[in-house]
């Protein structure tokens, strides 16, 4: 396969397909004069194309926003400036050229930039219109304040009208809610029978799904922004109420803490950089919240820090909110939301994904641009320690919780921009000497890693290589066994789940491993282009062989599944 190797800045481009924003509504092009962006103004050079021709048309300006917000804002930024991915603001794209752009675009990189062009997601003529739209300033999307918050907000049945115990006989604990990427729906499927019991219309590629501390509604967020709150007691489960916090976003959470449960629920945006409280059974917008600011290192004005990952603390009744671009962890109180208190953590750029050690006490969370991970102790809230991981972009999902035979209870990230597994130790009273370091490195199929999974009652741990240009490894997971990571140099076994899926047509990706409630099992979705053939893939967890194909015409575009009790419950 080719390898660009254009320009050393093209090296950084590292956008992953698993975050990505939903096209912003409205015009927002009104002001875009095609004359004043001609190649000779901007000194870009396009083969086939006249010095003096406009770089993009309006129409072709319109098209390149929406590619660009659904498949690289996430990583890059609305506004360009960068975050899991480098900027690509004009004067680094415009160093980079034309020709530098399209390569990567077309090609990807091991470091995580996904091959668009050569895995059919993007046309040639769509790469060639995203290598001339980045050349070019980013449009800013409108703000989108608690007017057009409430206006969005609708109850479609009423706490009062709703069953008053559970109509149905699944078993909800064994739930797999199931993200249909690109058709803005999810799934929900029954862990036993692998059936579909429902499919459910929601926001535009739901980013995850989170489960009230009843375990009765199941919360889920686009990246359009866009919250389907879905009571599970209904004889067939179905939304009950919805809202719309911001243009783009990615998380969603509600409050756990004894004496709170389901009172309260939370969700971040990545436009407007903004959090939403609301009301747990009706989501009635109660709060919403800026995070622009200054960041914790350089203390300068960023227009557009973005919420990552929030997760409800155990040992408080606040809610842990990450903020990429500042660097800073927020432990917001919930117990007096009139009077909203705030404990403002300084830990690092740029936050992103995390999870809690086995505890429950301490959340690690990556701040990947930095090739870092914070730890934050939610019982005393404050900073523990920024530790290096030792790769390249870690991007843990909520990461892995194993007992090493050697260094005791460890947490596991894997890296989006190389190989390698940084298993860090989590026990600073029966391990001092390890706590808070990274204690052991395994080397896993390549870069491109997006998910680590385990669980208590399994031996093994699982790491998936998704976003990797090479097919094969895309298509793959590797394995370790947990029990000899105490040897010299642990091998993995690598598992073919996109041969075991036996699809024909297209590259289909292997993405993030789930476990069933009963820990013996493991589900990982084969996500293929929208108009190819997908499918789930569940294997023995006991075993390592295949158990069961899930294909349904209804399968499209899967990629993260949320078991309601490991989801409710912070297994992993």
């Amino acid at each position: 396969m080719k390898t660009p190797t254009r320009h050393w800045k093209a090296a950084l481009l590292t956008s992953a397909a698993f975050f990505v924003a939903a096209p912003f509504s409205g015009a927002m092009a009104e002001d875009y004069n095609p004359e004043a962006n001609t190649l000779a103004k901007l000194g870009v050079t396009v083969e086939g194309m006249k010095a003096d021709d406009p770089i993009l048309t309006a129409e072709e300006f319109e098209q390149g926003k929406a590619i660009f917000f659904q498949r690289c804002a996430g990583c890059h930024g609305v506004l360009r400036k960068g975050a899991t991915g480098p900027a690509l603001t004009v004067d680094v794209t415009h160093e980079l050229g034309y020709e530098g752009a399209h390569d990567f675009i077309t090609y990807g990189s091991p470091a995580g930039m996904p091959n668009w062009g050569t895995s059919g997601e993007l046309t040639e003529d769509e790469v060639k219109l995203m290598a001339r739209y980045v050349m070019v300033e980013p449009p800013q999307p409108p703000e989108f304040g608690m007017p057009e918050i409430k206006d969005s907000w609708k109850v479609l049945i009423a706490p009062a009208d709703r069953p008053t115990q559970k109509m149905n006989d699944l078993d909800i604990d064994n739930l797999f809610s199931v993200t249909l990427r690109d058709t803005g729906q999810i799934a929900l499927i029954d862990g036993a029978t692998y059936e579909i019991i429902t499919v459910i219309k929601t926001g535009y590629a739901v980013h995850i799904s989170r489960i009230s501390a009843s375990g009765r509604y199941l919360y889920v967020i686009g990246r359009d922004a866009k919250i389907n709150m879905i009571d599970l007691w209904m004889e067939v489960p179905a939304t009950v109420a919805e809202v719309k916090i911001g243009s783009e976003a990615r998380s969603v959470e509600t409050s756990k803490f004894e004496g709170y449960e389901d009172k309260f629920a939370i969700a971040g945006a990545y436009w407007p950089p903004q959090y939403v409280i609301m009301d747990g059974d009706t989501l009635e917008p109660l709060k919403v919240e800026s995070t622009r600011g200054m960041t914790y290192d350089t203390q300068e004005y960023h227009p557009e820090p973005r919420v990552a990952s929030i997760v409800a603390s155990h040992f408080r009744p606040e809610f842990v909110v990450n903020v990429k671009e500042t660097g800073k962890v927020l432990m917001i109180d919930y117990s007096d939301i009139k009077n909203l208190n705030v404990t403002e953590i300084e830990a690092e750029r740029f936050l992103h994904d995390g999870g809690f050690d086995s505890t429950g006490r301490y959340f690690l969370v990556a701040a990947n641009a930095r090739d870092k991970v914070a730890v934050i102790d939610t019982k005393e809230d404050k900073l523990v320690t920024v530790l290096e991981t030792g790769g390249v972009k870690p991007h843990p999902g909520r990461g892995a919780n194993i007992v090493h035979p050697v260094y005791g209870p460890v947490w596991v990230t894997s890296h989006l921009g190389d190989e390698t597994l940084s298993l860090i130790g989590t026990d600073p009273e029966g391990h001092p000497d390890q706590a808070w370091k990274v204690v052991q490195m395994l080397e896993g199929l390549g870069g491109g890693s997006l998910f680590v999974k385990s669980n208590p009652k399994s031996d093994h741990l699982y790491a998936d290589a998704p976003l990797n240009p090479d097919e094969e490894t895309s298509a793959s997971v590797a394995v370790f066994t947990i029990s000899e990571l105490g040897t010299e140099e642990p091998a993995f076994k690598t598992l073919p789940i996109g041969e075991w899926a036996d699809i024909k047509e297209g590259q289909p990706r292997v993405v993030q491993g789930e476990y069933n409630m009963a820990g013996d099992e493991i589900w990982f979705s084969v996500w293929n282009a929208k108009d190819k053939e997908s499918a789930i893939v569940v294997v023995d967890d006991k075993t390592l062989e295949l158990k069961h194909v899930i294909k349904d015409p209804r399968l499209i575009t899967p990629t993260g599944k949320f078991n309601v009790y490991n989801t409710r419950n912070d297994v992993y």
